[in-house]
């Protein structure tokens, strides 16, 4: 059996460095990963023991500099992590939240002290992070946030709660995103790292989710946490300006995982209707069958074409936060139409947990709403096809508000 005929070259991933990578994903995967799922999947969360192997193998921080214990690679090594992963249908440790998301912060914005303390703990797997941005009645209007952070001098105080989190319920620190600066929107939001073993900061248990269930998620609360100001990443109330500079990277994890996953399904179901016989035959001699697989190969071809376009502008640094958003919301799109399409194919046995392709059904639903809805990627597409509209909107709406204060 051949599956890579119709594949297009992944030059993306074309150096022999890759190669090597590649085996060592595979190996993490297969060794300390797979055989530990029905229980991480019980308790909720994924052990410690994981996460440590993996900063042992060099799969934490990839792309950070070796003088905070990276290895100074490139995303392309971030991103085949990610999509392999995804492609060996496990989505625990939660990698890359921890390695493409949370430590990019601190390292861009932090001070060097902060880089010293957190950086080289988080690359061997003895320090796990997570970012705080979501609260219970904002979604993704970040703007909205009401947790805040009162200025007392050399420290703040952090009041407030958070929802959501992925891998919050085993991280030892939470990079939280609040306001020190009341009715000022976006100007008044800043990111505080803060530590969990901080007294008044509490964690809920973990979700019982649909799916992701080997990676915990839960609500964090702070109740007078007392934050250092060294603790502050970048500068007060640009906050807002960092969150939107990072998220091109954490949507483009997102899209990354929807390319292993869909890839995940069709070997799964080229392999299931293969050996699953009716009416006489295999399952795969079935015209509808054929149309199936031909239907859910070409667009997971033309899906991971633009993704890896994309991955390589990520790399050189180039990636519009448009084409992140164009990324994500079509490839996660696309991963839970083609799952949906592969299930049907497994009949009754699709809905067995205890089958890969319900699982994948379970953990692909998420990623159209986590990473910023699909709904919110069209808003913030359409925004840059019309963005002289809205200069000129905005112009508009600003002349206005003088006249209305003049008069």
């Amino acid at each position: 059996m051949n599956n890579k005929k119709h594949q297009l070259p992944r030059d993306v991933y074309g150096s022999d460095e890759h190669k090597m990578f590649k085996e060592t994903i595979e190996q993490f995967v297969q060794n300390h990963v797979s055989p530990h799922r029905e229980k991480w999947e019980e308790q909720g969360y994924c052990d410690r023991e994981a996460w440590l192997k993996a900063g042992e193998l060099g799969l934490l921080g990839i792309d950070l500099d070796p003088k905070y214990g990276g290895m100074g690679l490139d995303f392309t090594f971030s991103a085949m992590l990610i999509e392999e992963q995804a492609r060996a249908g496990e989505f625990a440790p939660a990698i890359s939240m921890h390695s493409d998301i949370v430590i990019p912060y601190i390292a861009r914005y932090g001070s060097e002290d902060l880089k010293m303390k957190y950086l080289p703990k988080c690359v061997s797997g003895e320090a796990i992070g997570s970012l705080a941005m979501t609260e219970p009645g904002t979604g993704s209007d970040v703007q909205a946030i009401t947790t805040y952070a009162e200025d007392k001098g050399d420290h703040y105080i952090l009041n407030g709660s958070k929802t959501f989190i992925t891998i919050g319920y085993t991280s030892d620190f939470t990079i939280v995103a609040c306001k020190t600066s009341k009715n000022i929107g976006a100007k008044g939001v800043s990111l505080l790292v803060v530590d969990a073993d901080s007294e008044g900061f509490s964690k809920g248990k973990p979700f019982k989710k649909l799916g992701l269930k080997t990676s915990d998620t839960c609500e964090l609360f702070f109740e007078d946490v007392k934050v250092p100001k060294g603790n502050l990443l970048g500068e007060e109330g640009r906050g807002f300006v960092y969150m939107m500079t990072e998220l091109p990277r954490e949507r483009m994890t997102i899209a990354l995982s929807a390319i292993g996953a869909m890839r995940c399904a069709l070997e799964k179901t080229v392999e299931y209707t293969q050996q699953r016989t009716a009416f006489k035959q295999p399952i795969c001699g079935f015209q509808n069958t054929q149309f199936k697989m031909a239907e859910v190969a070409t667009k997971l071809e033309v899906t991971t074409a633009f993704v890896d376009r994309c991955t390589a502008l990520q790399a050189e640094h180039k990636l519009t936060p448009e084409l992140a958003s164009m990324a994500k919301y079509y490839a996660s799109d696309t991963q839970c139409e083609i799952i949906d399409e592969c299930l049907q194919l497994f009949g009754g046995y699709g809905y067995i947990w205890e089958y890969p392709i319900a699982r994948l059904y379970g953990d692909a639903r998420v990623q159209r709403i986590y990473g910023g809805t699909n709904e919110i990627m069209k808003v913030l597409i359409a925004r840059s096809i019309f963005s002289d509209y809205f200069k000129h909107l905005k112009e508009a709406k600003k002349q206005l508000k003088t006249r209305m204060t003049v008069a």
